[in-house]
């Protein structure tokens, strides 16, 4: 498949004609303070090179409401309509629109990221597979990354400590008299191992060291986390405690038990991420590290006001998963 085609910056524009942005930006918006030859060497340039002027940059010279893309990786996935959901809410209080589209892997969140900017006056989204920052691909509006650590001016972030809520899960494990444990990890394709990194890091400052075996990997579905529940069994049938990557894969989890004949958690106890409803509909509900996604939504549009008034000093946004008991540890 062909890749896809830049699209021209103000930034080439300036090259191709020699000038400032501030002269571009002059040229392109019919500003009077200009030199009449040099407006029409800046137009002739935005013309060969097929420039069109961004939606924000549009949005400066003549205000309008905004619109935020928000781009998902998995509509199917409870998590995501969640965090949407909070979004959207803190969006409508500012009268803006949300405008979502869904990824489906490393080439096309390149190319969404490129084609979806040219709609919107921001972005919002979770961009895990990209080898580029969202500047290398000239996206010229501000780009808020979810669930991740980036403080770049024009781009901004909110990230989910996930490190204290892993180390939280594990204090209660242990606490519980556990040291047989094993994890669900999310498979490969998800490229998101910092809760893997924390549980075994955290085990192994309590002393203990947690063998490559007693992890077992599924995709986010509860099929595949069931049958990586009894690979994982199979091979470690002592295991007295389970952590799940996310409650989807924890229902997963509980399902293999209970064809097993296990007893949750007299047997084998488990333990979620997330906070999704589900997890408390399921026999019995599901202890798990909630994180508030629906504040997770509303902060990325807070951060996408601050950017879109330029205000490019560098803020932490963080949110901590909150360790939430229930009858399944």
């Amino acid at each position: 498949m062909a890749a896809p085609v830049r699209r021209p910056t103000i930034k080439d524009v300036a090259r191709a004609a020699q000038v400032s942005y501030q002269t571009v930006s002059r040229a392109i918006n019919d500003k009077p303070d200009i030199d009449p030859e040099t407006k029409r060497r800046v137009l002739a340039a935005a013309e060969r090179l097929g420039y069109r002027p961004s939606r924000h940059a549009r949005a400066l010279v003549k205000p309008r409401p905004s619109t935020i893309g928000l781009v998902i990786p998995d509509l199917t996935n409870p998590f995501f309509p969640e965090v949407m959901a909070g979004l959207i809410d803190s969006a409508a209080t500012r009268g803006w629109q949300v405008n979502v589209v869904s990824s489906a892997g490393p080439a096309d969140e390149a190319d969404v990221l490129r084609s979806f900017a040219a709609e919107v006056d921001a972005l919002v989204g979770y961009f895990n597979h990209l080898d580029r920052s969202p500047a290398e691909l000239d996206v010229d509006i501000p780009v808020v990354l979810l669930d991740a650590e980036d403080e770049a001016p024009r781009r901004g972030a909110v990230a989910v400590n996930v490190d204290a809520g892993v180390r939280a899960g594990v204090r209660h494990l242990l606490d519980l008299g556990h040291r047989a444990l094993g994890m669900i990890d999310c498979a490969t394709s998800c490229d998101r191992h910092q809760r893997r990194r924390s549980f075994v890091q955290a085990l192994g400052e309590s002393g203990i060291e947690l063998p490559a075996d007693a992890i077992e990997q599924a995709e986010q579905s509860i099929p595949d986390a069931e049958r990586a529940t009894h690979r994982l069994l199979d091979r470690r049938p002592g295991t007295t405690a389970i952590f799940a990557f996310n409650d989807l894969t924890a229902v997963g989890v509980v399902r293999a038990l209970h064809a097993r004949g296990l007893r949750v958690p007299q047997d084998c106890a488990v333990l979620g991420f997330d906070g999704l409803a589900l997890g408390e509909l399921i026999t019995p509900p599901l202890t798990t590290l909630h994180i508030d996604k629906r504040r997770l939504g509303s902060l990325a549009v807070d951060e996408v006001e601050r950017l879109l008034a330029r205000q490019e000093e560098a803020a932490s946004v963080e949110l901590v998963p909150e360790l939430v008991v229930r009858e399944s540890t």
